[in-house]
């Protein structure tokens, strides 16, 4: 078995910028490695980026691309970093089709470049999820774990939380 943990970028708030002429938030580089370095973290990882995109433009088929990059990748635990919009939405795709590894999706309401970000705190416990919860895919946020088929964002409260 492959105990390193595969992480996959695909964007969202957590790598955001911000740009003080336009006042708009875009993607630079990924904030990852330097998250991972602040959080002293001594697991073993590789880092792909898949895409840096804002999950509400994300697509079905960049939903093909994370389900197909999760089930070609040789680690049984993986983490992938995503937009807080749509996660739930991947979740649910690669939850009906990966049953033989742990994904853990996780992202950040604030961007890690704006210095408050819940950010480095949901990429830590997502890689302590990855590490010691069974085959299944969950989303981690603000220290709580879900399943798959069980969270949903509340809009109203900036949460996330269960179905039931």
């Amino acid at each position: 078995m492959n105990e390193t943990i595969r992480i996959f970028i695909t964007g969202g708030t957590f790598d955001k910028e911000y740009d003080e002429r336009t006042g708009r938030l875009f993607f630079k580089d990924s904030h990852l490695r330097q998250m991972l370095e602040s959080g002293r973290c001594l697991a073993e990882v590789e880092i792909r980026t898949l895409m840096m995109i804002d999950s509400l433009d994300m697509d079905d088929d960049d939903r093909a691309v994370i389900l197909s990059q999760c089930r070609k990748c040789p680690s049984e635990r993986i983490v992938v970093t995503h937009g807080t919009d749509t996660m739930e939405h991947t979740a649910r795709l690669l939850g009906e089709a990966i049953t033989d590894k742990t994904v853990i999706l996780t992202g950040a309401m604030i961007p890690f470049a704006f210095g408050s970000s819940d950010g480095l705190f949901n990429l830590g416990s997502a890689l302590a999820f990855a590490q010691s919860l069974p085959h299944g895919v969950y989303v981690a946020m603000n220290g709580r774990c879900f399943r798959w088929d069980n969270v949903r964002k509340n809009r109203d409260r900036g949460v996330f939380e269960e179905l039931d």
